[in-house]
């Protein structure tokens, strides 16, 4: 045997190397699976069934862990609720108009929490995909004036001043109330999140032709312009100090826009720069 002979390496009985076509080397998501690769007499055809394989099973992990992460994100806000519900309920028990109203926030947010999790049990498809709506002809009003109540722990907690102003008379869409309470939960929360400690914050709604229009607004860090194309994608926040100092995981403004999606609405968001605040714009059709 000469010696360029001995100097290659042994390949095991049966197996077939990879073509240098297709070097498995390359593809990083699979990089753990090359031994099994070159150990087996796979054909080209095989061996790229294979890696498809892998790769939506490594797909199918990601979905499972980022559907936990929405879960544990929505869960705050009906929790924190809930809390305060409580503690009000320890301190003011001899109001029973106030009892009253406090058992009925629990029970709606208990509702929520149950809604969230029969909704993390029936993902079977890509993430964000399977917030299938109920529609049902509803008041917008109450659905802000729910939602406001939900963060009022929150906004105690921050001093937040929220500023109210909705029409005298019903606004009627054609939604589903959790999910749309959903929706201005994540609004209110995240303008109460990137404001200053007692910063200010303005809700607001107009009705006019064919549709209706809800306006959060707050007066806080704002957003950059380089940010503003990516930040109602999953998992995306804006990488500045001011934003880094806030805990989150960039899922609440996704979750926003696929519910809005689910509704054929909109949201839109606006800010004149950093330190500017923002403005988040809803926008879905009225039902005559």
């Amino acid at each position: 045997m000469s010696s360029t002979d001995s100097a290659q390496p042994a390949t095991p009985p049966g197996a077939r190397l990879l073509s240098p076509l297709f070097d498995i080397s390359d593809c990083r998501l699979v990089t753990p699976h090359r031994e099994l690769l070159l150990s087996e007499p796979y054909t080209r055809h095989s061996q790229s069934l294979l890696l498809t394989r892998i790769e939506d099973l490594i797909s199918a992990d990601r979905h499972k862990d980022e559907s936990m992460a929405v879960l544990l994100h929505e869960l705050r806000s009906p929790l924190a609720s809930i809390q305060n519900a409580i503690a009000v309920l320890r301190l003011r028990s001899n109001d029973e108009a106030l009892q009253r109203r406090m058992h009925e926030l629990i029970e709606r947010q208990v509702r929520q929490i149950a809604l969230l999790t029969s909704s993390l049990c029936q993902i079977a498809g890509p993430l964000l995909e399977n917030l299938q709506p109920q529609l049902l002809r509803i008041d917008l009003c109450t659905v802000l004036t729910k939602a406001a109540e939900t963060v009022t722990a929150e906004f105690t907690q921050r001093l937040n001043q929220l500023s109210i102003e909705l029409p005298e008379s019903s606004v009627w869409v054609l939604g589903d109330a959790s999910r749309l309470e959903q929706v201005f939960v994540n609004l209110l929360a995240n303008a109460s999140k990137y404001s200053d400690v007692g910063g200010r914050i303005n809700l607001s709604m107009q009705a006019g032709a064919g549709y209706a229009e809800v306006q959060v607004r707050d007066f806080g860090i704002g957003i950059e312009a380089d940010s503003m194309p990516y930040i109602f994608d999953l998992f995306v926040r804006a990488d500045t100090t001011a934003v880094r100092r806030r805990s989150g995981l960039g899922i609440g403004l996704a979750l926003v826009r696929s519910i809005l999606d689910a509704h054929h609405g909109t949201v839109a968001a606006s800010s004149a720069g950093v330190g500017q605040g923002s403005e988040f714009t809803v926008r879905l059709k009225l039902d005559a």
